[in-house]
């Protein structure tokens, strides 16, 4: 080997040192704000059930019904693929994963709904009695892998109500086995950092009530109302809500037809690709990068029920619609109804389906510095090796055929796809 050439600088030492110690309250702050994604499964659509009308066979009710949609409205692979525009080498594939989806595990998240979808008398009751059959369902195998409950927000005229039935349903939780892993709550109707403050202290009361660890409980923020997004004082609200959760908040959930109307938009055009919900999802998509607080889209009010082509029609929107989210990063949605399950999973294993091969050639070349017609970076890996994740988790990709034409373990791909703060500009040089 050659001899080594000699370096110079012209600072001493101590100069790096001061700016380091200039600097320790930023790196702090940036640690605490800014951890990374959690590298948790995300599921890719929440469905709302009222709480009066939930039970143990809710699941698999729903993917039982959206079997019954395809059989009389799709009943082989070529007419769904021409409903929804997928090409022939994705038509066989899609929809034969659709309909095991369906068989397996029909729901990903399921919110039992005490707000908006409600009707019951007896709201104690059905909380109880919803903690019961979680519990039960995550007993047996048969739950979703994310189930929680929706209570009524922090304003004054049901705030009450819905601390109660918070209460009521945590309680019944723990009384029949403690909390589940997969416990998701969600506060709808945020309007000002203060009510995410108020439910922070709601949870820690529960917590030191049943000497669990501090913050145990976490919760998804509803963004439906215009103050949400742009406050009184012309600062992104949404970005303080994240702040105000005190680490709890794991998403923030677009609410379409609140938001809208809150707006003026007329009925009409209330729906998820209107500017003005572009815009908001936008903002909350900025406050939470980095965050480790994930986004949600919100939902389609047009059902798929009645006749063929009725049902043809409804499809195509919301397939177009998830298909739209998830160019633009919103990589969860609502589902109001079982209709709608079978072109969510459609959209979504499409998308993955389609960009697999490019991604995991790419990735693969970074991994192993090959090189290639694509000059990728250290934060370009990792957003490869998120969409390869986010596929085999849905069941879009099989593990078998990620490994095989990456070279690549899950281990991996984890790494690649939630690398430590600085480890990204440490890979880059």
């Amino acid at each position: 080997m050659g001899q080594q050439e000699k370096v110079s600088t012209s600072l001493a030492g101590a100069v790096s040192e001061e700016i380091s110690a200039s600097l320790t309250a930023v790196d702090a702050e940036l640690d605490r704000r800014y951890p990374g994604d959690p590298g948790t499964r995300q599921p890719v659509h929440t469905v709302y059930v009222p709480g009066n009308l939930f039970d143990a066979g809710t699941i698999r009710s729903w993917g039982d019904q959206a079997l019954a949609a395809l059989d009389e409205h799709a009943p082989d692979a070529a007419t769904f693929a021409g409903v929804l525009g997928l090409s022939d080498d994705l038509a066989e594939d899609v929809y034969g994963r659709v309909r095991a989806k369906l068989e397996r595990e029909p729901i990903e998240d399921l919110r039992v709904d005490f707000e908006d979808g409600y009707g019951g008398a007896d709201e104690d009751h059905d909380a109880a009695r919803a903690a019961r059959i979680i519990t039960e369902a995550y007993a047996d195998l048969s739950a979703a892998p994310y189930m929680g409950i929706r209570m009524k927000c922090m304003e004054a005229a049901v705030r009450d109500r819905g601390i109660r039935t918070t209460d009521v349903f945590l309680t019944g939780l723990m009384e029949n086995g403690g909390l589940p892993d997969g416990l998701v709550l969600t506060l709808p109707k945020v309007t000002y950092p203060e009510q995410v403050t108020a439910f922070v202290r709601l949870l820690e009361a529960f917590e030191k009530a049943h000497g669990l660890d501090a913050g145990r409980l976490g919760f998804e923020i509803q963004i439906e109302t215009s103050q949400s997004i742009l406050a009184a004082d012309g600062t992104a609200a949404v970005a303080r809500m994240i702040d105000a959760a005190e680490g709890r908040a794991t998403g923030l959930h677009y609410g379409t037809f609140d938001y809208s109307a809150c707006l003026g938009v007329s009925a009409a055009y209330q729906a998820s690709d209107h500017p003005a919900a572009d815009h908001a999802k936008a903002i909350m998509q900025v406050a939470a990068a980095g965050t480790g607080v994930r986004v949600s889209d919100g939902s389609t009010n047009v059902l798929p029920v009645g006749s063929t082509a009725h049902v043809h029609e409804a499809w195509k929107l919301h397939y177009g619609l998830t298909r739209r989210a998830l160019a633009r990063a919103y990589y969860q949605g609502w589902d109001m109804h079982p209709g709608h399950i079978p072109t969510r999973y459609a959209a979504v294993f499409a998308f993955y389906r389609e960009g697999f091969q490019a991604a995991a050639k790419r990735l693969s070349a970074y991994a192993n510095h090959a090189g290639g017609d694509v000059m990728d970076e250290p934060a370009t890996a990792k957003a490869l090796s998120s969409y390869l994740l986010r596929g085999i988790d849905c069941g879009a990709l099989d593990t078998a055929e990620v490994d095989a034409l990456t070279g690549l373990t899950r281990a991996d791909l984890d790494r690649f796809s939630a690398p430590r703060r600085g480890d990204l500009t440490a890979q880059a040089q």
